[in-house]
């Protein structure tokens, strides 16, 4: 595709990135095939493609509109275009570019900065979100008439489960605690450290790692995601000298963030290498279980059907692998067929908060997909498709490693 981007912007790192994505586009329309918001609304301007013409707009000078805005916002980052783009166009590194000069120009309503302010300053940090969490649960018998739907979005209390006291072995690995997880579903990294503890691996969540900066890249505010990028390299990179081999992702959100911190603070003389050596470092839970001796964990599933849904990061982040199907069978899970497990549940991070209308009917048609195989229990891998899902569906909605936690006698 030509480009004509406007000089102001060309020769910007923004601008050079663009125009070389934008240049690898043919605009085939493979992508409109594996689009989520296409396949519901049939508009160009929700598909890549479209998007993508959008963005070529600005950057060649044309003034974006609410209209522009909207288009944009629709996009849930899945990035399923991207696995069917023959030309390799990496469709996500443009949409946060586009976002962001979108949002320099276009002004939104005032709730809707007051609520992008809040998503940015309350969820992203860990004790701030568990002061309104536990608030919330106080509240929760007074929510009637028309907050009662409130209910249903506020994720239940779990029990906490203890991590080993002592693993026997030399091995150690990091891990991401995040910002929501550690406070919704607590017991994801517990039981990760509890089964790698039992394969003689030390997993180690240092206290000041906290949100790995995605929720702050969508929500265009880029320079914010790099100091949550910085302080997690500052975290982790004791430990990292220190022999750590791998920074072990139980969030597969975080991990398609986490392992962009290479390209992310690629201008950034102080963290450009350590940046780069954590991106190497990075691997999902599953990617990291696959290549150990998993054959203590006997029949742990005795036949229960399961409905595995793989979220999208995890599917379409080059850099993560997907193992879990494959653990799950080979611990005796039956795993039933899940018609379209490519389309987005419509969690997408903070999609369903900010397009609920979307991301509700996204939701309903993932949950017909999961539920056809009548299984006793839906699995995931990352804590927005749980939470998401569990919201609204009939039967118990885990993380897949929770299955595995009786290897541990937890």
């Amino acid at each position: 595709m030509q480009t004509s981007i406007i000089p102001q912007l060309r020769d910007t790192p923004d601008g050079e990135e663009a125009d070389r994505i934008l240049r690898a586009c043919t605009h085939c329309g493979f992508c409109t095939a594996t689009c989520p918001t296409y396949q519901l609304l049939g508009d160009e301007r929700d598909s890549p493609r479209g998007r993508i013409y959008l963005i070529k707009q600005v950057l060649e000078g044309q003034t974006p509109t609410e209209r522009t805005q909207l288009h944009l916002d629709r996009c849930l980052t899945c990035r399923a275009c991207e696995t069917t783009c023959p030309s390799g166009v990496e469709y996500a590194k443009l949409a946060d570019i586009g976002r962001d000069l979108v949002d320099q120009t276009v002004q939104r309503s005032a709730p809707q900065r007051m609520l992008r302010w809040l998503l940015r300053h309350v969820v992203a940090y860990r004790n701030r979100f568990a002061f309104f969490f536990h608030l919330g649960h106080a509240f929760k018998p007074l929510l009637i008439g028309p907050l009662a739907p409130l209910k249903q979005k506020m994720p239940p209390k779990q029990a906490r489960v203890g991590w080993p006291d002592q693993v026997q072995g030399s091995r150690t690995m990091l891990v991401l605690d995040g910002c929501v997880q550690p406070v919704a579903t607590p017991n994801t990294n517990a039981y990760a450290a509890r089964i790698l503890g039992a394969l003689g691996i030390r997993l180690i969540a240092p206290p000041a790692s906290g949100c790995c900066g995605a929720l702050s890249q969508h929500l265009a505010h880029r320079d914010e995601a790099l100091d949550f990028a910085r302080a997690n390299i500052d975290a982790w990179w004791p430990h990292i000298q220190a022999g750590a081999e791998a920074i072990v992702i139980t969030a597969s959100g975080c991990g398609a963030s986490v392992a962009e911190y290479g390209h992310m603070l690629r201008n950034d003389p102080d963290y450009a290498d350590k940046a780069a050596r954590v991106s190497e470092l990075t691997r999902d839970l599953s990617d990291v279980l696959a290549h150990e001796d998993l054959s203590n964990l006997g029949n742990l599933g005795q036949g229960r059907r399961i409905a595995y849904h793989p979220p999208c990061t995890l599917q379409n982040a080059p850099k993560l692998h997907d193992n879990v199907a494959e653990i799950l069978a080979q611990a005796g899970y039956e795993l039933t067929h899940v018609r379209d497990p490519h389309l987005c549940c419509g969690s997408a991070g903070t999609y369903s908060i900010l397009q609920p209308t979307m991301a509700n009917q996204l939701r309903t048609n993932k949950l017909e997909s999961l539920g056809a195989g009548r299984p006793e229990v839906i699995v995931t891998a990352n804590v927005g498709c749980q939470l998401h899902l569990d919201s609204a569906a009939g039967v118990p909605v885990r993380h897949w490693i929770e299955l595995l936690a009786p290897a541990t006698n937890a």
